[in-house]
C-alpha cells in the first residue's frame, strides 16, 4: 500500500496539481494506514547572472544567499503541506540542490517511497525538446510507481517562492 509518498514541488501552481490527488488518496488511506508524505523542493540554479552595462557573467550564490533560498523553499513546502496535515497525514520536507530529476529519484530511494506523485507541465513539441521533461526522466528512472497529474487548463503558473522579494 502507499504509506510513503514523495511529492516533488517546484513552487508553481502548476507544480502543485498533484496535491489534491494525494490529499484524496491519503484521506482514503489514513484511517487504516499511517500515511507519510514527503514534499521535496529542488533548487536547480546555484548561480545568478550579474549584468553591468552590456557585459554579464554568472556568479555563484554566497553561502548566506543559499541559506536564504533554502529557508524560502522550506517555508513554501510547509505551507503547501498544510492541507495534508489537516487530514492527519504526517508531512515531512526535504530541500536539495542540484538536478531536479536526479534529486527526485535519489530522495525517493532514500525515503523508500512507495510512490512518487508529481504534476506535469504538459509541454510538447519544441518547448519539451528545449526544456526537457523532468517527469519523463523520473518515469524512466524510478523503481517505484509514478503518479502524474496534469494541471487543469488555465492554471496560472505563479512562483510563490520567488514572488515578493522579502524574506
Amino acid at each position: 500500500m502507499y504509506e510513503r509518498i514523495l511529492v516533488p514541488l517546484d513552487g508553481s501552481r502548476v507544480g502543485e496539481a498533484a496535491l489534491p490527488a494525494i490529499e484524496e488518496l491519503a484521506g482514503k488511506l489514513a484511517p487504516q494506514t499511517h500515511v507519510e508524505v514527503t514534499l521535496l523542493g529542488v533548487v536547480t540554479s546555484l548561480r545568478h547572472w550579474v549584468v553591468v552595462g552590456e557585459a554579464s557573467a554568472p556568479v555563484s550564490y554566497t553561502e548566506d544567499e543559499m541559506k536564504l533560498i533554502r529557508g524560502r523553499v522550506e517555508r513554501y513546502l510547509l505551507g503547501a503541506g498544510a492541507g495534508l496535515k489537516s487530514k492527519g497525514v504526517t508531512v515531512k520536507t526535504i530541500v536539495q540542490m542540484g538536478d531536479a530529476a536526479e534529486e527526485i529519484l535519489k530522495a525517493a530511494n532514500e525515503i523508500k517511497a512507495d510512490i512518487i506523485a508529481m504534476s506535469t507541465h504538459g509541454r510538447s513539441g519544441l518547448r519539451r525538446l528545449a526544456f526537457g521533461s523532468i517527469t519523463d526522466k523520473v518515469l524512466r528512472g524510478a523503481n517505484m510507481p509514478v503518479l502524474t497529474v496534469r494541471a487543469p487548463e488555465g492554471t496560472p503558473n505563479e512562483w510563490p517562492v520567488v514572488r515578493g522579494g522579502g524574506s
